[in-house]
C-alpha cells in the first residue's frame, strides 16, 4: 500500500513538470520573443540548405564522395578554426548581438553567390568563407540566450525549440518552392538564395536583441584559455571525449540520410521534392522532447542519465536504416520504418547536444562562457564531425 502511494505521487509530480513545461514555452516565449525570433532564423538559415545539397551535388553535379566530403566538411572545419575567436570578441569586446548580425550579414551575401556555382573548387572556397562566418553564430546564439534567461537549466529547451520549429518551416517552404513553383528546374540556386536571403533578414534581427555586453569580468584579453582548462576537471573531460565520440554520428544522419531516402523512397512515392518535408519528423519530434520532455526529464533523471537515453537512440535508428536498406526492394514497409525512426531525432540530439550545451553553460566560469559553449562546438560541429 505505501508503494503503491509513492507511486501515485510521482505519477503527479510528473504530471506537474509536464504541465508546467507547457506553461514555461508559452512564458518564455512572450517574456523573450526576440530571443525566439533568433533561435528561429539561426536555424532555418541551416535547415534550408543542408537537407537537400547532398542530393544535388550527387545526382545533379556527379560529385563523387570526395566532392560531398569538401562541401559538407567546411562547416566541421570552421568550427576548429573559428569559434573560439568569435567567443572571445562577445566575450571581451563586442556585445554578441552586434557580432551575430556583422557575421549572418556577411554569411548571407556568400550563400547568394553559391547560387550561381555549379564547379567543385569554387563552390568548395565559398562554402569555407560562408562557414567561417556561420560557423561561430550557433555558440554565439546559445550564449546570447543563455546570458538573458533567469534560468537557463529550464527555460533553454523552450527558446531553442523555435530553431527546429525554424528548420521545419524551411523544409516545407524549400517543398512548396520545389513541387508547386516548379523551382526545382533552377538547380540549386533557390535553395542557396533563399538561404541567403534568410540570413540577412536574421542579421537585422540581431539588432533587436537584448544589450549583451562583455563580461563584466573580462579583463584578461587572452582569459578564453580559461575554457580549456575546463577540461582539467574529470568530469567535464569525459563529458567532452563522449560528446566527440558521440558526434561522429552526426555526419552519417546530416549527409547521407537524404540520398539514402530518395534512393529507397522511391518504391513507396518518396521524390526529391517532397523529401524535405518527410524529413522534418526529425525536428517535429525534437520539438516535441526538447519543450515538454526535457523540463520534466533532466530536473529528475540529472545530467548523466539523460544523455544515456540521448547515447541509446543513435544506434536505434542506424540500425533501422540498415534494415531498410537490406530489404526496401522487397518489403517497402521498411521505408516507412526508417522514415518513421527519424523521430528518433528527438532523443538523439536533445538529450545529448541541448544537454550538453546547458551543462556546459551551468560549469564554465561567467567571463568565458561564449568561449565554453566554443569548446564544446568544436567537439561536436568540429572534431566529432569530421571523423565521421
Amino acid at each position: 500500500m505505501r508503494r503503491r502511494t509513492a507511486t501515485n505521487q510521482a505519477r503527479r509530480e510528473f504530471m506537474e513538470r509536464r504541465e508546467s513545461a507547457f506553461v514555461i514555452a508559452f512564458r518564455v516565449l512572450l517574456q523573450r520573443p526576440t530571443l525566439a525570433v533568433m533561435m528561429f532564423l539561426q536555424y532555418a538559415i541551416w535547415g534550408t540548405w543542408s537537407v537537400a545539397l547532398a542530393g544535388y551535388l550527387e545526382r545533379e553535379l556527379g560529385f563523387t564522395g570526395l566532392g560531398l566530403a569538401f562541401i559538407y566538411n567546411a562547416l566541421p572545419l570552421m568550427s576548429l578554426i573559428v569559434p573560439f575567436t568569435a567567443g572571445q570578441v562577445a566575450d571581451r569586446f563586442m556585445p554578441a548581438q552586434i557580432a551575430l548580425a556583422l557575421f549572418h550579414l556577411l554569411g548571407g551575401v556568400l550563400l547568394i553567390a553559391l547560387a550561381f556555382q555549379r564547379e567543385l573548387m569554387p563552390m568548395t572556397l565559398l562554402m569555407l568563407g560562408y562557414a567561417f562566418f556561420y560557423a561561430p553564430t550557433l555558440a554565439l546564439s546559445n550564449s546570447v540566450a543563455f546570458r538573458n534567461l533567469k534560468d537557463p537549466e529550464i527555460e533553454f529547451g523552450p527558446i531553442r525549440v523555435w530553431g527546429t520549429i525554424g528548420w521545419i518551416v524551411a523544409n516545407w517552404v524549400v517543398t512548396f518552392m520545389r513541387g508547386s513553383l516548379g523551382s526545382l528546374q533552377w538547380g540549386f540556386i533557390d535553395v542557396f538564395a533563399l538561404a541567403g536571403g534568410i540570413s540577412i533578414l536574421t542579421a537585422l534581427a540581431c539588432l533587436a536583441l537584448p544589450h549583451t555586453p562583455p563580461a563584466k569580468e573580462a579583463t584578461d584579453p587572452l582569459a578564453f584559455t580559461k575554457a580549456f582548462s575546463l577540461l582539467r576537471d574529470p568530469n567535464y573531460r569525459v563529458f567532452f571525449i563522449i560528446a566527440l565520440i558521440v558526434a561522429t554520428e552526426l555526419p552519417l544522419y546530416y549527409v547521407l540520410t537524404f540520398p539514402f531516402l530518395q534512393s529507397a523512397g522511391g518504391t513507396v512515392g518518396i521524390t526529391a521534392e517532397n523529401l524535405p518535408s518527410w524529413m522534418t519528423i526529425a525536428q517535429i519530434a525534437e520539438i516535441f522532447t526538447i519543450a515538454f520532455m526535457l523540463p520534466a526529464v533532466l530536473p529528475i533523471w540529472g545530467v548523466r542519465k539523460t544523455m544515456l537515453l540521448g547515447i541509446f537512440a543513435w544506434p536505434a535508428r542506424y540500425a533501422v536504416f540498415a534494415l531498410a536498406w537490406a530489404f526496401h526492394q522487397t518489403a517497402p514497409w521498411t521505408v516507412w520504418l526508417a522514415v518513421a525512426s527519424l523521430a528518433l531525432h528527438g532523443f538523439c540530439y536533445v538529450f545529448f547536444f541541448v544537454v550538453a550545451f546547458i551543462y556546459t553553460d551551468s560549469v564554465a566560469p561567467r567571463d568565458v562562457r561564449s568561449s565554453a559553449q566554443a569548446l564544446i562546438n568544436v567537439a561536436v560541429l568540429g572534431v566529432g564531425m569530421l571523423i565521421g
